[in-house]
């Protein structure tokens, strides 16, 4: 049999790879293995010969995004001094945690010099503010000092027919005539009429009447009152008055059994006439990836058939405050067919009153309760697995959403606290009389993080005791084969997590049973199509641009873990499994294998084109970015 080789790899690079003999390192044939110093000389060597060439596999990839945005020469990377000594004097140990004191650059600091939004939306009326006004209103002098274009065409003009950012949009040549006005495809615009890609956004005046606080919480208020009134035991007998049905009918005595009909016995659902998830072999991406579970991220794992996707963790404070950054965590896209919201508080007064004010105002399929969150800042409030450890409190949480909500309401909990008290298998039987209509198990304890397997025994056991509820499992699923030792448990689906950013074809691999070889091309597209709903979501203007290339490069930290199934020794690759240096089989799949956050940068180059002069980034996790 023939020996495969690396191609376009010099020879005397091969063959000096590193022995697979430590616990935790992924098993990569030898003739890719290399040293630091050989990987990091082939990406310089690579980037200067290879600059302006076509890249070529086994599945003929098409040319790279990189010969359009060429760097120069006196442009470098900003590079934080600490991390630089952190990761430079320990090569060899590897950093845990968080970049808590990493810098912060707002978007609105690479684009100091902006359009007044009356001239780029094109308005008759002239600025309401007049001279007073901070942004540009000469075009011509704008024009000048704005940052050159980064592509010929625009993704949201070819998409909609109409780019709302006219002028300051940073593909502004694909729309803009020559005498500076913005172009509109009109026949692309009318076959989007009436279509809306995104539900669930903030309305001005709900937000006003929120910051006002004259929104009103009737039925919240009249659950509280119960609550305080009878106390949890009067509360917990309510609520499950009627043992005969499977979840119970009422909560505080809302729905009246005697007399006549009235609206409220029509319009509300009864609590044994929601909706149950009770189908089996449903995969779920899990809804609290900080920074990287944004709805362009969903969007691309729903291509790959993703069933069931949920918003990233809102604070259920910050929600009833109408801050307009957390309400978009809750923005649905229409691709989303099964979608949920997830909210975190430590309080049923205000976790009431948030899951109310969802339910008359956001459009959603169930509504989970992050009581999972390890975080310091949650945990310490008594939010997160806190909840965990105040039964009562989690109990009036959980009848009171119930009681105000017309959509089922999930709960997403860890195994325990400590590492080696399990509390979960005592909680779901609980939970069962309070309500719940689905629960997501994530294997590990808070204490453990990631430093150990999850639990898939104990996760076995908790689904049996949850029956007939269903129960997810989550924990180290990583490829089609860990899918189907998960299923061979009695857990009704699987909720998938790191493995969907590091890869996410999972979803694909698992439906189709098989381990997918995918090329470095395929891989960029995947990229490219992230870049383009981020600047749909984001905007295609300056502050957008830079908004989806830190999400960006959120996600590559992640991506750059995974190794090519052509290039493993022994597939599938583990999840903990660390790889060692490697060449890929061409320069764009060695460059994506890169722990550099350097290498990143260029990526996002390839597709965002060049960086700011003033950009600086430092990923979130210490595990992410050593070198």
């Amino acid at each position: 049999m023939a020996t495969e080789t690396a191609p376009n790899i010099p020879s005397e690079c091969l063959g000096h790879g590193i022995e697979e003999t430590d616990k935790g390192r992924a098993a990569i044939k030898t003739q890719f293995l290399t040293t630091k110093e050989q990987f990091h000389a082939l990406l310089d060597s690579g980037e200067k010969c290879l600059h302006g060439e076509k890249a070529s596999d086994d599945t003929g990839q098409k040319e790279t995004a990189e010969d359009s945005f060429e760097e120069p020469q006196e442009k470098k990377l900003k590079v934080d001094p600490d991390e630089q000594e952190r990761t430079g004097k320990q090569d060899s140990k590897r950093m845990r945690g968080q970049n808590k004191s990493r810098p912060h650059m707002k978007p609105t600091s690479y684009d100091t010099r902006r359009l007044c939004p009356s001239i780029i939306q094109e308005r008759e009326a002239k600025c309401v503010f007049g001279d007073k006004c901070k942004f540009f209103h000469d075009v011509a002098e704008y024009m000048a000092s704005k940052p050159a274009d980064v592509g010929e065409r625009c993704y949201l003009y070819d998409t909609f027919g109409k780019c709302h950012y006219g002028l300051s949009c940073r593909f502004a040549r694909a729309h803009i005539s020559a005498d500076l006005k913005n172009l509109v495809n009109e026949e692309r615009v009318e076959e989007m009429l009436g279509r809306k890609p995104v539900r669930n956004s903030l309305d001005k005046d709900l937000q006003w009447r929120l910051r006002k606080k004259v929104v009103p919480f009737t039925a919240s208020d009249a659950y509280m009152k119960s609550v305080f009134k009878g106390g949890p035991k009067e509360a917990k007998k309510a609520q499950s008055a009627d043992n005969g049905k499977r979840w119970g009918c009422c909560f505080g005595g809302r729905v009246k059994t005697i007399g006549p009909l009235t609206d409220t016995d029509i319009i509300k659902l009864r609590q044994g006439e929601k909706k149950q998830g009770s189908e089996y072999n449903v995969y779920y991406l899990f809804p609290d990836l900080l920074i990287c579970g944004n709805l362009p991220f969903r969007r691309i794992c729903k291509r790959f058939g993703a069933d069931i996707t949920c918003g990233e963790m809102a604070m259920c404070t910050n929600l009833l405050q109408g801050q307009s950054s957390e309400w978009a965590l809750l923005k649905r896209h229409e691709s989303e067919d099964l979608f949920g919201v997830q909210v975190e508080g430590c309080f049923p007064d205000t976790m009431t009153r948030c899951a109310e004010l969802l339910n008359n105002n956001i459009d959603v399929d169930f509504v989970d309760i992050n009581s999972g969150c390890p975080i310091d800042l949650v945990y310490k409030k008594g939010g997160g697995c806190g909840l965990m450890t105040r039964t009562n409190k989690f109990q009036q949480i959980i009848t009171g959403m119930n009681s105000v909500l017309d959509v089922p309401l999930t709960v997403k909990i860890r195994t325990g606290v400590q590492e080696k008290t399990n509390i979960a298998h005592k909680l779901i039987p609980e939970m069962k009389t309070w309500g719940v209509s689905m629960i997501t198990l994530h294997g590990r304890s808070r204490e453990q993080r990631y430093t150990k397997s999850a639990d898939w025994d104990y996760i076995n056991t908790c689904s049996q005791l949850a029956s007939p509820i269903p129960l997810f499992g989550n924990g180290d699923i990583l490829s089609y084969v860990d899918a189907m030792k998960a299923r061979e448990t009695n857990v009704s689906g699987i909720m998938l997590a790191r493995g969907a950013l590091i890869k996410p074809w999972i979803f694909t691999e698992i439906k189709e049973g098989r381990n997918w070889d995918i090329s470095s091309s395929e891989r960029l597209d995947i990229l490219r199509d992230f870049t383009h709903y981020g600047l749909e979501h984001w905007g295609s203007d300056t502050q957008g641009l830079e908004k989806t290339r830190n999400f960006l490069l959120e996600w590559l930290s992640f991506t750059c873990r995974y190794i090519p199934v052509g290039l493993l020794e022994r597939v599938p690759q583990r999840i903990n499994e660390r790889p060692p240096y490697y060449f890929g089989r061409d320069y764009l799949e060695s460059l994506m294998a890169s722990q550099h956050v350097g290498d990143w940068v260029k990526i996002s180059e390839m597709l965002l084109g060049p960086v700011p002069t003033n950009f600086n980034f430092l990923p979130k996790h210490k595990a992410n970015a050593y070198k």
